[in-house]
């Protein structure tokens, strides 16, 4: 029988961080909520209740990269934001390629909450490549 177990998406910028929830058993996610980042300090205590009402047992956050594959200026801000996750959570934290989930967000939603779809985009990636493997 297979658990039911929640896993929780980012979409990382510097402006806002897109946040998702999914779940193992139908392998959907579904958007959530937008971060707010003001002078770069995330808003910690916004994602600290999304982690308390929806128990998250990992999370995944869309790594970006140039098209080549190769880091690009956000690649370490997010490895960052990455480390703090997990300092703040302790939970498990992975990094999957989100170079295609802006586009593809894009041109399912325009708007505020763009980058919550990124980032349930990303979850979808995460998803997609554990059932391809």
């Amino acid at each position: 029988m297979a658990i039911k177990m929640y896993l929780m998406g980012f979409d990382y910028g510097s402006k806002r961080i897109g946040v998702a929830i999914g779940q193992t058993i139908t392998a959907t996610a579904s958007p959530l909520a937008i971060i707010s980042v003001k002078n770069n300090q995330i808003d910690w205590s916004n994602i600290s209740a999304l982690m308390q009402e929806w128990q998250p047992k990992e999370l995944i956050v869309g790594l970006p990269k140039h098209d080549d594959g190769s880091d690009n200026v956000m690649t370490v801000a997010v490895q960052r934001f990455c480390r703090k996750l997990y300092g703040h959570y302790h939970l498990p934290v992975h990094t999957i390629d989100e170079r295609l989930s802006s586009i593809a967000a894009a041109e399912r939603v325009s708007g505020k909450f763009l980058d919550a779809v990124a980032a349930q985009i990303i979850l979808e990636t995460w998803f997609s490549e554990l059932n391809n493997s």
